[in-house]
């Protein structure tokens, strides 16, 4: 369960999607049978399905995760956004009293919900075309599973087999400075922002938007 303080609770759906849509690796993690998380890292796809969406990818079939996550029925798929350290240097009140302490700013998301592996060659087909379309959209000659000669990619195939997790529940949080003060989360935006690390400014980035949200 994602440990949500109400000031980072994030419940948008549409915020909630597009983190996932933005994320490039998930973390795919259900109940092992020994008591012990069984945890996969693979990209996942976000697709209409259902009310709420679903997740597709695919395991490699050497991969035993993908038997035991059968037997479980339900996973959890975590996506990760922005994130970086924020110095106290960048609040203000440093200067007046001290009393301020390093933290890390980041963006997760949760999705929750029942699994169904797919081995019919024609569905693990259509599923890693929806992934690569993803990936390969943008550039200038987007590769398709189609420039593949058929049999190549049918002796593929045979080595995965696809995953659908179909989303039942979405948890969010977004820890962004929302509980400090106007001028020290100010401070840590412009702070983030001057970074010469593209992680710390998709982070003030990101903040930034917490702000204009709220004071629309």
């Amino acid at each position: 369960m994602l440990y949500e303080p109400p000031a980072f609770r994030e419940t948008d759906p549409a915020i909630l999607q597009a983190l996932i849509r933005d994320a490039r690796l998930a973390t795919l993690v259900s109940n092992g049978p020994d008591g012990i998380p069984d945890i996969t890292h693979l990209p996942l796809t976000l697709v209409e399905d259902g009310p709420s969406g679903a997740l597709h990818g695919h395991f490699a079939r050497a991969n035993p995760h993908w038997q035991r996550i059968a037997q479980a029925g339900r996973a959890v798929a975590v996506f990760r956004g922005a994130e970086a350290y924020v110095s106290p240097s960048f609040y203000p009140s440093k200067a007046e009293h001290h009393r301020v302490v390093p933290t890390w700013n980041y963006e997760a998301v949760h999705a929750e919900g029942t699994v169904e592996i797919v081995e019919d060659p024609a569905a693990l087909h259509a599923l890693v075309s929806g992934l690569t379309t993803k990936h390969e959209a943008g550039r200038a000659q987007p590769w398709a599973v189609t420039d593949a000669p058929a049999e190549f990619v049918a002796g593929q195939l045979r080595g995965i087999v696809g995953l659908v997790l179909r989303i039942e529940r979405l948890s969010g949080k977004r820890k962004l400075s929302q509980n400090r003060a106007a001028q020290d989360r100010d401070g840590a935006i412009a702070g983030l922002a001057a970074s010469p690390d593209p992680r710390d400014r998709a982070t003030a980035a990101a903040m930034a938007e917490v702000v204009r949200r709220r004071a629309d």
